[in-house]
């Protein structure tokens, strides 16, 4: 299976219902009257540079996002606000859901007095399920993988006449997918007083990791919208076996993976690419990769152990999987090609975002006791 793709995008960005609910969000103002709105914490990891031998390594830390353990909060509250704000009356909100998105919608709804019914694949492990229940939500757990259970979700919440929250969009559902991608912007406009400079960004490459693609096309916009053809080099990064994203670049269309969906990186084990995070991810992502559960556990680790004064970062297996991906490009020999794709050198000043924390405990003290 191929690991790697080179884009050449134009960094244009297209007219669409996506594109002008982009433009007009709000999302920092909304979440500051949140009473648990805080600006996460941006971290300068200047030794794991020098051990890495490049320029800077910023980490964005959205596991203190809200206190839910995960940047999904943005999205889903910006989202069940626009949508009570327009249907006063919602009585129920639904998603499908590998973890982290189904606790913020959970969240959101019950911040509104309002009932959520969240269904998670087979696979979902009992933690998260628990952290989603926690919140005063009915979880469902079907025995189905991720993407029919957005499939699943879809036709109860019509069936039902209830509100679907979904974070992928399709064909007749893009505006509450737009108005989630929207609620994301506000942890890249919190950086707008540090390394989002007006004029040139303060970053050379980012490593976003990436699962049905709403979250990386909304900081793909965000950077094209803000610099155009400045913007820092954007590299997404997958599991092996479930590399969406990077297949449907191979193809050239979006698919469905080809893989066995058995990963660690549960927030990455998504199926076929959100309809519009596809449109702005083939036209403004520079490459695409993927990488093995190592690599994540190689990651976490990393940042669980810091090097002499560098702050200590909690991340999960999909939290990690951006610095997996920088580690796998400076220790695998055939992706000099890459590195020279995106001008990774030993003055590259690079940025990850941490999506999220230990959100599943029992595996997280796994890995960082096998260090």
């Amino acid at each position: 299976m191929n690991e790697i793709f080179l884009n050449f995008p134009d960094n244009r960005l297209k007219n669409s219902l996506t594109n002008d609910i982009l433009l007009k969000s709000n999302s920092l103002e909304y979440h500051k009257t949140l009473e648990e709105y805080a600006e996460t914490p941006l971290y300068d990891l200047k030794n794991l540079s020098r051990e890495l031998n490049v320029g800077k390594i910023y980490v964005k830390d959205e596991s203190k996002r809200f206190n839910l353990n995960a940047f999904k909060g943005l999205g889903a509250s910006y989202a069940v606000h626009k949508a009570l704000s327009l249907y006063p009356n919602i009585s129920v909100f639904c998603t499908a859901t590998d973890g982290n998105h189904g606790r913020a919608v959970a969240w959101s709804a019950a911040k509104h007095n309002k009932k959520a019914v969240i269904y998670v694949p087979k696979q979902t492990t009992d933690a998260r399920i628990k952290a989603i229940a926690d919140h005063g939500s009915e979880v469902i757990q079907l025995d189905l993988n991720y993407e029919d259970t957005c499939q699943y979700a879809s036709n109860i919440s019509k069936k039902m006449n209830w509100t679907l929250i979904q974070d992928t969009s399709w064909i007749n559902y893009e505006e509450i997918p737009a108005y989630i991608m929207s609620g994301y912007l506000t942890h890249l406009r919190e950086m707008e007083d540090s390394i989002n400079t007006l004029n040139n960004p303060g970053i050379d490459i980012i490593f976003l990791q990436c699962g049905v693609g709403s979250w990386p096309a909304t900081c793909i916009w965000y950077y094209i919208n803000r610099y155009f053809k400045k913007k820092p080099k954007i590299v997404l990064v997958e599991p092996d076996e479930s590399s969406g994203v990077l297949q449907s670049l191979l193809s050239n269309k979006r698919i469905t993976p080809k893989g066995n969906l058995n990963t660690i990186m549960a927030g990455l084990n998504c199926g076929i690419p959100s309809m519009s995070g596809w449109e702005i991810i083939k036209n403004g992502c520079d490459a695409a990769i993927s990488i093995s559960d190592e690599y994540a556990k190689k990651a976490i680790r990393t940042l669980y152990y810091p090097i002499k004064d560098d702050e200590r970062v909690i991340s999960g297996e999909s939290g990690a999987a951006g610095l997996g991906g920088l580690i796998k490009c400076l220790e695998v020999n055939k992706f000099n090609v890459l590195r020279e794709h995106i001008g990774l050198n030993s003055k590259s000043k690079i940025l990850f975002i941490n999506t999220e924390g230990n959100t599943d405990p029992e595996n997280f003290k796994s890995i960082i006791s096998s260090n």
